[in-house]
């Protein structure tokens, strides 16, 4: 049996690669935080959405954090690996409403006042980063572009 590529892809999916797990995150962005409403906003059925909470809690990207305790009830808030995701979510709503979608069903407004168009830019010079401007250094030892060596 041949070995998987080592790879952060992999592993961030291992996390929130399920459908209603991107969907919580959602909610929580938006400011939606207590089980019954995230329910709702989901449609995730309830064994599955404590199921996922529960896998988020514990890889810490939220907390679950109580806000009654007489009947015990929680809500779930991001950590700062959670909002790590923000961007992730941004631009892949952003790529839905390219691809997928007649009209965009949410639009964010940044601060300057315009709809956001969400960029990966290079932290270093600025540049829009496009697929041509980046180049893959392998670091795990014996791996190259065309896999195990």
């Amino acid at each position: 049996m041949t070995k998987p590529r080592p790879c952060s892809i992999a592993d961030a999916l291992g996390v929130v690669g399920e459908k209603y797990s991107l969907l919580v995150l959602r909610e929580v962005f938006f400011g939606v935080r207590r089980f019954d409403a995230i329910a709702r906003n989901t449609g995730a059925p309830r064994d599955i959405l404590a199921s996922r909470l529960r896998r988020l809690v514990e890889a810490g990207v939220l907390e679950k954090v109580p806000y009654s305790e007489r009947p015990a009830r929680f809500e779930y808030c991001p950590t700062a690996a959670g909002h790590d995701l923000r961007p992730v979510l941004i631009m892949l709503m952003s790529w839905g409403d390219r691809h997928l979608a007649d009209l965009p069903p949410t639009v964010f407004e940044h601060s300057c006042g315009a709809d956001l168009d969400p960029a990966v830019v290079c932290r270093c010079c600025g540049e829009e980063v496009d697929g041509s401007a980046i180049t893959a250094r392998f670091q795990v030892p014996g791996w190259s572009v065309e896999g195990a060596a």
